[in-house]
């Protein structure tokens, strides 16, 4: 099934607004800055949360330039977010393409991830709504956080679901949560179809993140990162701690202390990983997605009356579930 279309379809003019726009942002009259900014505008991207921000909007009353500019905002700040992610992992790579720090250097990224930034907040104050204002700066601290948890995690010698799932929500599903509240503000929404959405958001942010970490128990060149990058970088996900915790196996658990230890070897990853596999980690995690979904379908079925909306919001969970790249 062509699920893209589907998202498409009742927002196609607003989404090419909104690439007009996000391009205009990103760009620039200096040499360096305007090929770095280039850079980052060729590698586009299917425009995820952009296209929740929108279609949230148009559920609740139509897109409006405060629910564009806030998109933009949205879309900026996580792209700073990559760019500096990419420099503390030192990541050569992002889905296939050259990152930004890997293409020019270290210094250059760090500070044209501080250039989008500042262009994020200036997109957002252009909505002249506090409360967009200030849902943008949350998310930024809310990312931040994360990823200082997840660095402080490879120390934690727990290996719990609970700090998964705290883990995730502050990465991933807080910047989906906010793309769903600030769509439906932009629009109007009552005070419980606000809240509602951004559980909504949560949700799809949740399942987004299970699946791209599912990725990392596989070979793809579309994804671009290696099978155990995850591990290579001392993260465990949700697949080895269930496999991990359902089975107590002693010589299975020392691996995974060495991958947060930083002490594992290649071989030894590609045996957790095998480990996972057998003992039914990927079969977890793509149950806890789709309980997960579950969730996501009650706040279509609510607030989704028109059936163009209706039919997008349900290809978009569908999309972030079954998603191969």
């Amino acid at each position: 099934m062509d699920y893209l279309s589907l998202i498409k379809h009742p927002i196609e003019q607003e989404l090419n607004d909104f690439n007009l726009l996000f391009n205009d942002s990103l760009s620039h009259n200096d040499g360096l800055l305007e090929a770095a900014l280039s850079h980052i505008r060729q590698r586009g991207g299917k425009r995820m949360r952009p296209m929740l921000v929108l279609l949230m909007a148009q559920n609740f009353g139509r897109v409006t330039n405060v629910t564009q500019n806030a998109a933009v905002g949205l879309e900026l700040l996580h792209t700073a977010s990559l760019v500096h992610d990419d420099v503390v992992d030192e990541s050569a790579e992002r889905r296939g393409q050259a990152s930004v720090n890997a293409n020019y250097n270290n210094k250059v990224a760090v500070l044209v991830g501080d250039y989008v930034l500042s262009t994020a907040l200036l997109r957002v104050s252009i909505t002249e709504n506090q409360r967009i204002v200030q849902i943008l700066s949350e998310l930024g601290r809310t990312l931040a956080a994360g990823e200082i948890l997840q660095l402080s995690n490879v120390q934690n010698q727990l290996i719990s679901e609970d700090v998964y799932y705290q883990i995730i929500n502050s990465k991933t599903a807080a910047l989906f949560e906010a793309c769903a509240k600030i769509g439906a503000l932009s629009a109007s929404a009552s005070e419980q179809a606000v809240l509602d959405a951004a559980k909504f958001g949560q949700y799809i942010g949740m399942i987004f993140q299970i699946r791209d970490d599912i990725f990392d128990y596989f070979d793809s060149a579309q994804i671009g990162k290696p099978t155990g990058n995850d591990m290579a970088e001392g993260k465990l996900t949700l697949p080895v701690i269930y496999a991990l915790n359902s089975t107590n196996d002693d010589s299975m658990m020392n691996l995974a202390r060495k991958v947060k230890a930083g002490t594992v070897s290649p071989d030894e990853i590609s045996c957790l990983v095998e480990f996972t596999k057998r003992n039914g980690g990927i079969e977890y995690a793509e149950r806890k997605m789709e309980e997960i979904a579950k969730d996501a379908l009650i706040f279509i079925d609510q607030y989704a009356k028109e059936k163009a909306i209706k039919d997008a919001l349900t290809a978009y969970l569908e999309y972030v579930i079954q998603r191969n790249y």
